[in-house]
């Protein structure tokens, strides 16, 4: 059965309450890594990416060319490292470029 909640609870602390136990932290984690990943990478990156999909705590990312994957494949711990900041949790623990 759920915890009552006191009605003099901070929003926030309801939120959270509610997000843990509907299990709803995967689904949003999976949208924000997903905005994280267009608004750090800017817009060249972002018309190259058909896809962005965080699936556990691994991020497969498809991109439209070859020459651009092989670019970032260079600089993968970095781009892990900007989005965990931007998330401000370790959420992307790995990143698999297609």
């Amino acid at each position: 059965m759920a915890k009552r909640i006191s009605n003099d609870s901070v929003i926030g602390d309801i939120l959270k309450e509610i997000i843990i136990q509907n299990k709803l932290q995967p689904g949003i984690d999976a949208i924000s890594v997903s905005n994280a990943w267009a608004s750090l990478m800017g817009n060249g990156v972002k018309n190259y990416t058909k896809e962005v999909v965080l699936k556990g705590s691994t991020l497969y990312v498809s991109l439209s060319s070859s020459v651009l994957r092989e670019e970032l494949a260079y600089g993968k711990e970095k781009i892990m490292k900007m989005l965990n900041e931007e998330m401000g949790r370790e959420v992307v623990r790995e990143v698999i470029l297609r």
